[in-house]
């Protein structure tokens, strides 16, 4: 039997032991780089870390030393880090800063700083941390996320968006070492069903206008479309001191309404002015629980970020780096196949990794259509579509293993009207996930599955009417590259590790 049937061929995994947030997104010098909240001493949350990682493509890693470790000031908790370029806080040209939460053994949450001048291989801890110390009547106060707010005249100062109970506070810094409050944002807006955790804010323009919008996004502890933990998101306005939003307080707009999308962290400085973020791919209703084995804890797949209009506003789009495309391999390609209403089609597929580009037409009279995926033994999870109630879905009842935890086995389900009466489908299957992007990625499903070996089939179906496919493609997906730490002749980790 094989030790670890569900470590995924292409999503970021831990080595060994817990993972959880993504932390630190930065890009510098042609290298990525990913830490995590880790706990390198169990398979489940414990003492965090901030562990690490690099890639000069957003596929293949290269895994370094821990990078943060707790210390008598406390653990450390989730963040992010830039690059100071013109070395406003007097560590060095072009130091890599990480803004991160101490956690203390009373509970008390401060933020502090540490800097790195050799490409985050090694790190210094601030000597004058806490740069902001826990506040008297705040118990969540956390996660911070740093950026360089320009002001069109040739200046600018540094903001840290922390998340504290069901809002966000913003403070503001000419260093990165002197910080004031400025202004906040919540209060009563979005999601209220959980604590707010690792916020992220960046600018994005509105494709095919000149305008551009802010994007706040945040975590919710609890009470996510899928249940359990999720992310949503705000669409506004910010002046270097608060965020406004355009849409009214009950306005609620999820980035995933999968069961296991959370902590979503964008790359800051990342080349070309791409928007590149990914999520932690688990749900605390069960993370600690789920069948691994020697690791625990898994990212998705990096997605560049973009604004659409659509009817009902502005919203946040999601497609697949398209630095994922090397791991294609053999491709399978149909043009209009007619499912027929109970008869499924079944293409020639066996494989436990896919990616699947998929145009279905979505009659009225159809009572549901949609593809399985990761089929046999019994086993199959399915994504689909019931046109007269207009809901998107994932149905992971049969997904294979779930006994874990009572909250697993669930459909999930969102809101969604195909653009012409198409439905147009991109997924990702690795070996205990799936990941859907509808319609070019305005409506998002993460998913965790646990099926068997031997489930590895395809088919799609319709149920009530036929159903035309005008287009069907299927890569089978080769594994990424996950290099291991290097040692030296004595077993030590050197204090620099090359980068892929």
């Amino acid at each position: 039997m094989e030790l670890e049937p569900f470590r995924p061929a292409y999503h970021f995994t831990p080595p060994t032991a817990w993972l959880n947030d993504p932390n630190g997104l930065v890009y510098y010098d042609g290298e990525y780089h990913l830490f995590y909240q880790h706990h390198p001493d169990s398979t489940v949350w414990g003492p965090m870390h901030w562990g690490h990682a690099v890639s000069r493509d957003l596929v293949n890693w290269r895994h370094l030393p821990i990078a943060l470790a707790p210390d008598e000031l406390g653990t450390i908790f989730s963040g992010s880090a830039v690059i100071d370029w013109h070395n406003t806080a007097g560590f060095g040209p072009e130091a890599m800063i990480a803004s991160y939460t101490y956690h203390d053994s009373d509970a008390r949450q401060s933020q502090a700083i540490a800097y790195s001048l050799d490409n985050g291989r090694t790190w210094t801890k601030y000597a004058g941390n806490p740069v902001i110390p826990p506040p008297a009547n705040l118990r969540d106060f956390r996660d911070p996320k740093l950026l360089w707010y320009d002001n069109g005249r040739g200046g600018g100062h540094w903001v840290m968006a922390l998340a504290a109970g069901r809002a966000v506070l913003f403070y503001t810094s000419p260093n990165l070492l002197d910080w004031q409050p400025a202004g906040s944002f919540g209060f009563g807006y979005g999601a209220m069903g959980g604590v707010w955790e690792t916020p992220d804010l960046f600018e994005l323009p509105v494709t095919g206008t000149a305008e551009s919008r802010w994007v706040l996004t945040v975590g919710i502890g609890d009470n996510a479309p899928a249940g359990g933990s999720g992310t949503h998101y705000f669409i506004g306005q910010f002046d270097g001191q608060t965020f406004t939003s355009d849409n009214p307080k009950e306005t609620v707009l999820w980035a995933d309404y999968g069961a296991d999308f959370y902590a979503a962290q964008s790359w800051s400085s990342a080349p070309d002015g791409r928007r590149i973020w990914l999520a932690w791919l688990n749900n605390w209703q069960y993370a600690n629980q789920i069948p691994t084995t020697t690791w625990r804890g898994a990212m998705t797949i990096p997605r560049e970020l973009r604004l659409v209009p659509t009817p009902e506003g502005i919203r946040l789009a999601q497609t697949a780096v398209p630095e994922l495309t090397q791991l294609r391999q053999h491709k399978q390609h149909w043009h209009k196949v007619t499912l027929q209403s109970g008869t499924p089609f079944v293409p020639e597929v066996s494989s436990d990794r896919l990616e699947i580009i998929a145009e279905l037409e979505t009659p009225i009279e159809a009572n549901s259509l949609g593809i399985r995926l990761r089929l046999g033994d019994g086993e199959a999870t399915a994504v689909g579509y019931t046109p007269k109630s207009q809901l998107l879905f994932v149905d992971r009842t049969t997904a294979g293993q779930s006994a874990f935890n009572y909250n697993f086995a669930s459909v999930h389900t969102a809101p969604f009207a195909p653009a012409e009466g198409l439905l147009k489908l991109h997924i990702f299957v690795d070996r205990a996930s799936i990941e859907v992007l509808a319609n070019d990625g305005l409506i998002s499903f993460s998913e965790q599955i646990f099926p068997g070996a031997a489930s590895v089939g395809v088919e799609l179906f319709a149920e009530g009417t036929a159903v035309t496919v005008r287009n069907l493609e299927i890569y089978q997906l080769s594994a990424a590259q996950f290099r291991p730490l290097h040692t030296t002749a004595d077993g030590q980790l050197p204090a620099a590790v090359a980068a892929p």
